[in-house]
C-alpha cells in the first residue's frame, strides 16, 4: 500500500527556506596599506566558510566565549546547504543489534585504509553526541514509535547505521545551525572570499596572524577589489571540497574549497589521490546523486547517440537481464565507483559502461517509467525474477509495483518532489545524467583535534582530508559534525582572543602586494581558460579510469599552466572576476598537488582502489562483459602497504614535495579509568595545548 504523504510535509523536507542573515558589524579600523586603504576587522577566530561543519565549530566556539565570527563567500550556496541524494545519510553508532559499538563503527569507517584510526574513533564515539545535539536544535530525523531513530543500510555499510530525514538532510543541517548561531550572536561576512592566510614566525614556530579577504561590501574608489584583513591568530578553514576542479561535477557551482589557499600558506595537504565518483545529474541542470531509490526503483537506462538512435548499452555488459536489473538496483546503496565492482558483473560495471558511453560522445538517460527491457535472447523483466538480495529488499519495501516511477514514488515521494522544485518532472520526462565527481576524501592533513602544521589553524569537513579510501554514506556529515565541536572544544581551552587594536600584522603589506601582482589586467591568460583547461584535464585524466602515462602527462600540463599563471598572472575586467582569478589560481595550485600525489601514487606501484581503477597492461585484474573481456580497462591490484599509509603533500617555493606517513594507529586494548583519567580533563591536558602528538 502507498502512503500519500501530505504536500505540506514534502514541502518542509524539500524546499528549506535559510534564516536572514543579520547585519554585518562594521570594520574596527582602517590601513594604508599597498597604497590602498584597507579595512580592518578583528576576531578570536575566523571560521572560513558557512556549511553544516563550519556552523557547528563557530556555533560550539561561541557557547565557549571564544569571540568568533564566520566569513563566506556565498551564505547557504555550498555543499552541505545545496547537494545531496534522495536519502542523504547522516552516520551513527547507535543501532539495534549492536548498541553503541564505538569500536566497530570506528573499524567501519576506516575500512578502506588510509585513514588514522584514532581518527575513526573519535568520529564513532562522537556519533550518538552529535546526533542528539542536531536533534535538540531541530533536525527532524525520524523515529519509531518507542523513541528508536529509524536506521537503514548505505554504501560501505553492511550493519545498516544510516539515518536520514530526507534528500535535505544536510541543508536541515545547516538550517538548524545557521539559527542557532545567529541566536548566538556570531557574526557572519557574506560575500567574503579569503584569499591570503597571513602567518608570521618561522619554520615549526609559524603561527596563523591573519587573512586577507576580498569583499564586495568593502569596494571603494581607493579600494577597487574590497581588500580587507581580519586580524586573528586563529583560523578553521570550513569551506569544504574543491568542486570546480572537475568538469563532470555534481558540486553546485561555485565551490573551490579552501586546498590552493592552504597550500599557498605552507599547510600540508594528504590523500589527494581519494575521492569519491559517482551517477548524479549535472549542474548545468540540478546537481544530484542517483543514489537510494533512485535506482532501487530500477528504472531503465538507455544512451542516445547525435542521430537520436536509442541504445540499450547496458545489455552488452550483463548476461542476464536479471542480472542487469539487481545491478542497477545495487547502485542504491553501493553508490560510489570502486574498481572491484567491475569484477564478477558487479554494480561498479554500471558506472563504466556510463562513463563509455559518455566519452564516446553519447548522452545517457534514466526513464522512470520503462523498466529495462530485456537482454536479448533472455527473458523480460519481472520483480519475480531478481537477485535475492534485490528481491527481499523491494518485498520488505512493499515496492510491488509495475512501474518504477511507482516504486520510486512508494519507496521515496520526496525523491520526485525535489526535481519538481527545479522543474524537472522524473515522473513524465527522461532524466540525463553522467558519472561525476562528487567529494574529495583527501585534504588537509589534521591531527586527533583538526590542528594542520601551521600553528593556529584548523580544518574541518570536507576541507579535512580524514575520510580515507572509502567510508560509509553519509559518515562525512557526521564527521563535520564531531570535529566542529573538537576545534571548538580545543580553541576555547586555549583561550583564543580578539587581537589587541591597533595591531597590523607585518605580513598583511607583503601579502597584499603579492595578491596584486597576480592578477594583471594585461595578462594573455584569462579566467575563462584556466577554467577550461584544469576541468578538462581532471575530468579526461583524473577520472575513475587513469593510467600512469596518462596522469604523467596531465600533470607535466598543469605544471606548465601554473608557470604561466605565475609569470603572467590572471586577467581580469571587473572586481567580481579578479574573486574568480584568485580562486583559479588555487584551483590550479590544487589540480596540480592531485595529479602530483596521484602520479607518485602509481608511480609506486599504487593499484586499484575506491575512487579510481588504474589502468595497466599487466594489471591483475579484468573486468568482464557479457561480449567478454575488456581489455582496455584490465587495472591493477591494491596494495595492502599503501593501505596503511598516506600520502603528503606540500609546497615549497613553487614545487609539490610529496612524502609518506604510516596512518596513526589506535590501542584497542587500552581503556580508560575515571579516578585515573578525570584529572586530564579537569585541568585541560588532554587538549595537549603544547602541540605535542
Amino acid at each position: 500500500m502507498t502512503i500519500d504523504v501530505p504536500q505540506e510535509i514534502l514541502d518542509a523536507l524539500t524546499d528549506v527556506d535559510m534564516p536572514r542573515l543579520p547585519p554585518e558589524p562594521p570594520a574596527s579600523g582602517l590601513a594604508r596599506l599597498a597604497g590602498i586603504d584597507v579595512p580592518i576587522y578583528r576576531a578570536g577566530c575566523v571560521v572560513v566558510g558557512s556549511g553544516a561543519a563550519g556552523l557547528r565549530a563557530a556555533v560550539e566556539m561561541k557557547r565557549r566565549g571564544v569571540d568568533v565570527v564566520i566569513i563566506s563567500q556565498s551564505a547557504w550556496g555550498g555543499t552541505s546547504a545545496c547537494s545531496g541524494s534522495d536519502k542523504q545519510t547522516l552516520h551513527t553508532a547507535n543501532t539495534a543489534d549492536q548498541g553503541d559499538n564505538y569500536r566497530a563503527m570506528a573499524r567501519a569507517i576506516g575500512g578502506g585504509g588510509a585513514m588514522d584510526e584514532d581518527t575513526a574513533y573519535v568520529e564513532a564515539v562522537g556519533s550518538s553526541r552529535m546526533m542528539a545535539s542536531l536533534q535538540f536544535l531541530g533536525l527532524p530525523l525520524p523515529q519509531d514509535p518507542l523513541g528508536g531513530t529509524l536506521r537503514y543500510q548505505t554504501d560501505h555499510d553492511e550493519v545498516g547505521r544510516a539515518t536520514s530525514c530526507g534528500p535535505r538532510t544536510s541543508r536541515l543541517m545547516v538550517k538548524v545551525l545557521a539559527e542557532e548561531a545567529i541566536r548566538l550572536a556570531v557574526p557572519f561576512y557574506n560575500q567574503t572570499t579569503a584569499v591570503k592566510i597571513l602567518t608570521e614566525g618561522e619554520g615549526a614556530e609559524r603561527h596563523v596572524a591573519g587573512m586577507l579577504v576580498m569583499r564586495a561590501g568593502d569596494r571603494r574608489q581607493e579600494n577597487p577589489l574590497g581588500i580587507a584583513l581580519f586580524v586573528s591568530d586563529v583560523i578553521v578553514l570550513a569551506a569544504g571540497g574543491p568542486g570546480e576542479l572537475y568538469r563532470d561535477s555534481v558540486y553546485p557551482n561555485g565551490c573551490f574549497g579552501s586546498l590552493g589557499l592552504a597550500l599557498e600558506a605552507g599547510v600540508e595537504l594528504v590523500n589527494l589521490t581519494e575521492s569519491q565518483f559517482g551517477i548524479g545529474t549535472r549542474r548545468e541542470g540540478f546537481p544530484w546523486n542517483l543514489s537510494g531509490t533512485y535506482v532501487q526503483a530500477i528504472p531503465h537506462i538507455y544512451s542516445v547517440d547525435g542521430e537520436g538512435a536509442e541504445h540499450h548499452f547496458l545489455a552488452g555488459y550483463y548476461r542476464s537481464t536479471q542480472e542487469l536489473a539487481s545491478n542497477i538496483f545495487r547502485k542504491g546503496y553501493q553508490w560510489p565507483f570502486h574498481a572491484t565492482r567491475m569484477l564478477d558483473f558487479g554494480s561498479s560495471l554500471v558506472d563504466l559502461a556510463i562513463y563509455s558511453e559518455t566519452a564516446a560522445g553519447r548522452r545517457v538517460f534514466m526513464d522512470f517509467n520503462r523498466n529495462p527491457p530485456p537482454v536479448p535472447g533472455d527473458l523480460p523483466f519481472s520483480l519475480e525474477r531478481l537477485d535475492e538480495d534485490v528481491r527481499l529488499y523491494l518485498g520488505k519495501a512493499g515496492a510491488d509495483q509495475q512501474m518504477p516511477i511507482d516504486r520510486l514514488k512508494h519507496m521515496n515521494p520526496l525523491a520526485i518532489e525535489l526535481y519538481r522544485r527545479y522543474k524537472i518532472d522524473i515522473a513524465e520526462e527522461p532524466l540525463e545524467f553522467a558519472v561525476n565527481n562528487q567529494h574529495m576524501n583527501g585534504g588537509i592533513m589534521v591531527d586527533s583535534w583538526g590542528r594542520t602544521n601551521l600553528g593556529g589553524c584548523y580544518a574541518v569537513g570536507e576541507a579535512a582530508g580524514t575520510h580515507g579510501v572509502t567510508r560509509p554514506g553519509g559518515a562525512a556529515l557526521n564527521a563535520g559534525q564531531v570535529f566542529g565541536t573538537r576545534v571548538a572544544e580545543h580553541i576555547g581551552a586555549g583561550g583564543a582572543k580578539r587581537p589587541d587594536a591597533g595591531r597590523v600584522p607585518e605580513a598583511a603589506e607583503v601579502g597584499i602586494v603579492n595578491l596584486l601582482s597576480a592578477l594583471r589586467s594585461e595578462s594573455p591568460l584569462t579566467v575563462k581558460a584556466v577554467r577550461s583547461a584544469v576541468q578538462a584535464r581532471m575530468s579526461e585524466k583524473a577520472g575513475i579510469i587513469c593510467d600512469q602515462r596518462s596522469v604523467r602527462q596531465a600533470l607535466v600540463e598543469a605544471r606548465a599552466l601554473n608557470a604561466k599563471i605565475r609569470a603572467n598572472g590572471l586577467a581580469y575586467d571587473h572586481a567580481a572576476e579578479a574573486v574568480r582569478g584568485v580562486q583559479w589560481r588555487h584551483m590550479a595550485l590544487a589540480s596540480e598537488a592531485v595529479l602530483s600525489a596521484l602520479d607518485f601514487f602509481i608511480g609506486r606501484g599504487g593499484g586499484s582502489r575506491g575512487a579510481r581503477a588504474i589502468c595497466d597492461a599487466e594489471g591483475e585484474f579484468l573486468p568482464q562483459a557479457s561480449a567478454g573481456p575488456l581489455e582496455d580497462y584490465r587495472f591493477r591490484r591494491e596494495s595492502e602497504a599503501h593501505r596503511q599509509e598516506q600520502i603528503v603533500v606540500r609546497l615549497e617555493g613553487d614545487e609539490i614535495r610529496l612524502s609518506t606517513r604510516p596512518n596513526r594507529n589506535l590501542d584497542e586494548g587500552a581503556r580508560s579509568f575515571f579516578e585515573r583519567d578525570w584529572p586530564a580533563w579537569l585541568t585541560g591536558r588532554i587538549y595537549d595545548l603544547d602541540g605535542g602528538e
